[in-house]
């Protein structure tokens, strides 16, 4: 098994699937959720390119262009109504919820699985690239228009804002309820749930020029601008007011992550400010003097971050937000001190691979906290990790 594509190991929300270095995947954990991949055995021993997983079902994409699928009939386990349009050209496969979109190399899009989170598209001729949220999916096309498709509260109608989405869209990112679109132009046009980031217009005036990225947690989002300054909206329990950091927002700002309801800034000197619900990760203070300088990537979970700092070139960790998910990994505090390489979030625990191929875990003990059981095969070798809901998998360097 090698390591070298990010579509090494995927994940939904209770299986994983490994494509091995032949070609071929192999499934586990919940078998009604696409752990138990039998059903399709045949079509998955060679030729697998991608493989996409979604909350029940995954769908693998092969070097011929065609898709097969497994898991929840309902949630997108079940393609046979467009399996005929399957079988060839296709290029990327997107995964919401419960439904999968797949953009052909003609452009053109199909989707399947629950035609309320977007399983039915029939409205949709084309799109060059495909984004899924909790329940609607957004198509962009080659002339920088989108169409969207999907529950109509959670972005899937976008008529409100249907003048400002007929050319030069380059970005759409979904939260749980809501799009945000940045374009050509660097404005930023939102739509969905109103509480939930699609309504900007508390920051309209803000968001008219040079936003070039916007980042979401699980109901508000964040715009980074060319000036380095940041931006927040909607849900305020989400994180979507950042008025008590607002002064320290204004410039340098290189990097936002989110987490359920809180957001992570890294500045361009190395340090760390953060927003939100000050249990799940938007209240550092008690970490805050590690966070001033050196701090390189955040990661986050669902309630806390995991900092790994380069203070001093010494892979360090530091960690904050919920004590019981992850934010408190004093248990572990000797062997994060120096030497970590990734770290990756579940739900509520976190995994952190060493240059020494070793892994150290903390958390939730039954969601991937506690690797007790396997310690002594995570002691080297290691090259990649990857999380699902409710676990880990390590991929080694010799299997």
């Amino acid at each position: 098994m090698t390591a070298d594509s990010q579509n090494t190991r995927l994940v939904c929300k209770k299986a994983f699937a490994a494509i091995k270095s032949d070609g071929s995947v192999i499934t586990w954990g919940d078998p009604d959720s696409g752990g138990d991949s039998s059903l399709v055995e045949d079509q998955l021993q060679d030729g697998v390119v991608q493989v996409v997983g979604n909350y029940f079902a995954f769908a693998a994409v092969k070097s011929d262009g065609s898709a097969i699928t497994w898991g929840v009939i309902g949630c997108g386990g079940d393609c046979s109504l467009v399996e005929d349009r399957l079988q060839e050209g296709v290029v990327q496969v997107v995964g919401n919820t419960a439904a999968f979109a797949a953009v052909k190399s003609d452009g053109s899009v199909i989707t399947w699985g629950h035609t309320g989170s977007g399983g039915n598209s029939s409205r949709v001729e084309d799109g060059l690239h495909v984004v899924g949220n909790a329940e609607a999916l957004a198509a962009v096309k080659s002339d920088g228009s989108v169409t969207t498709w999907g529950h109509t509260g959670s972005g899937g109608n976008s008529s409100r804002v249907e003048d400002g989405l007929q050319e030069g869209v380059v970005q759409v990112v979904g939260n749980a309820e809501a799009f945000a679109a940045v374009k050509s132009d660097g404005s930023v046009i939102t739509w969905g749930g109103s509480g939930s980031g699609g309504d900007s217009s508390d920051v309209e005036d803000r968001l008219q020029e040079g936003v070039v990225q916007v980042v979401c947690n699980h109901l508000a989002f964040t715009a980074v601008k060319s000036d380095g300054s940041a931006i927040t909206w909607e849900n305020s329990e989400f994180s979507g007011d950042s008025s008590d950091v607002e002064d320290r927002l204004q410039e340098g700002v290189v990097q936002v992550v989110g987490n359920n309801s809180a957001f992570a800034a890294v500045k361009s000197n190395g340090s760390v400010i953060t927003w939100g619900d000050s249990h799940e990760g938007g209240d550092s203070t008690l970490v805050e003097d590690q966070l001033q300088e050196g701090v390189v990537q955040v990661v986050g979970n669902t309630r806390a971050f995991a900092a790994v700092a380069a203070v001093k070139s010494d892979g360090s960790v530091i960690t904050w937000g919920d004590s019981g998910s992850g934010g408190d990994s004093s248990c572990d505090e000797d062997r994060l001190q120096e030497g970590v390489v990734q770290v990756i979030g579940s739900r509520v625990a976190f995994a952190a691979v060493k240059s020494d191929g070793s892994v150290i875990t903390w958390g939730v003990p039954s969601e991937g906290g506690d690797t007790f059981h396997v310690q002594d095969q995570l002691q080297e070798g290691v090259v990649q990790v990857v999380g699902n809901v409710y676990a880990f998998a390590a991929v080694k360097s010799h299997c």
